[in-house]
């Protein structure tokens, strides 16, 4: 046996299975698109079995874009989980054969509760399209496993069909970006989108803060009480004047044994790059990276220093 050849050829069947779909992306896909569109309830997602494990995935893209979803096991449907579903939902139904006994138990039901019915079935002849409103086709010509009995290019057709709708449904909504990362707020995209600079910014203690008149000595002090790699100079009306850092240490060091004795307004960074409290901490991040930068003033509308951000600070937050 040819183990890279057989594995190819696994590929090229299920490749060629969800190609054939789109000759039944027709009519029915745009009604099963309405009819959930429209829905004023949720989008039940139901299946056994390998479909189930779909049905899961597919239920899940759905709530984390815009379309509020539940998985509805089948087995457990008849024995009282059914009392999940309104008049309101639309149930998408997904079994290959269509004829799993616990599909059918759960039909005459969910045809009394008046719950819309989409089968998404390979046997568009089976009880279940009957029962159903909208009926989506994903029959197969074979599956790849080479006795035809374990779903394989079945269920990535059915996976296929299920992410088309979902898109579908997603861009029909006008679903952004900015309200994916709301769905994803412990996510890499979320913190980018959501995570602001007052959200990590240090304050307090950990923010030292100076006047301009203090000596070099005092301001080290404040830094190293604060753990930070600098200080913010205020003028006497508490306003931004410049920031004095461990750069700025090192430079005048070298030529001054006496620096410790000296104002901070001497040898302090005038008019230095800062960030505001709302600004997003990813644009924050950019900011640093560009002026190549370990540390900001976070400051408000009236040029006040209100928090340090520390590159530290944003590679804990997961930004990078």
């Amino acid at each position: 046996m040819n183990i890279l050849k057989r594995a190819k050829q696994v590929l090229d069947i299920e490749a060629k299975a969800i190609n054939c779909l789109k000759k039944n992306i027709n009519q029915d896909f745009q009604k099963a698109i309405n009819l959930v569109s429209s829905s004023r309830g949720r989008v039940v997602v139901t299946g056994v079995g390998k479909t189930g494990i779909i049905g899961q995935k597919f239920s899940a893209t759905l709530s984390s874009t815009g379309t509020p979803s539940l998985f509805l096991h089948s087995a457990e449907a008849i024995h009282g989980d059914l009392g999940r579903v309104t008049k309101e939902d639309v149930v998408i139904i997904l079994s290959y054969s269509g004829e799993s006994q616990e599909i059918k138990q759960l039909l005459p039901i969910l045809k009394k509760i008046g719950a819309k019915i989409i089968s998404v079935t390979g046997n568009p002849q089976c009880l279940m399209a009957r029962y159903s409103d909208v009926v989506l086709n994903t029959a197969v010509k074979k599956e790849a496993c080479p006795l035809g009995l374990a779903p394989t290019a079945s269920t990535t057709a059915m996976l296929a069909i299920c992410d088309a709708l979902a898109v579908c449904l997603l861009e029909l909504k006008g679903f952004k970006e900015k309200d994916f990362a709301f769905y994803h707020p412990g996510g890499t995209l979320g913190r980018r989108l959501l995570l602001k600079v007052e959200d990590i910014m240090r304050k307090g203690a950990a923010n030292p803060i100076v006047k301009e008149d203090k000596k070099i000595s005092t301001v080290l002090v404040k830094i190293t009480q604060a753990r930070a790699g600098s200080a913010t100079v205020v003028d006497k009306k508490g306003k931004l004047a410049g920031i004095f850092t461990d750069g700025d240490l090192r430079r005048h060091l070298e030529i001054d044994p006496n620096l410790s004795m000296r104002k901070v307004s001497d040898v302090m960074t005038k008019k230095p790059t800062v960030v505001k409290p709302d600004m997003l901490a990813a644009e924050a991040m950019r900011i640093l990276k560009e002026k190549k930068i370990d540390e900001v003033p976070v400051v408000d509308k009236n040029n006040r220093p209100v928090g340090l951000l520390d590159v530290q600070d944003l590679l804990k937050a997961g930004l990078v």
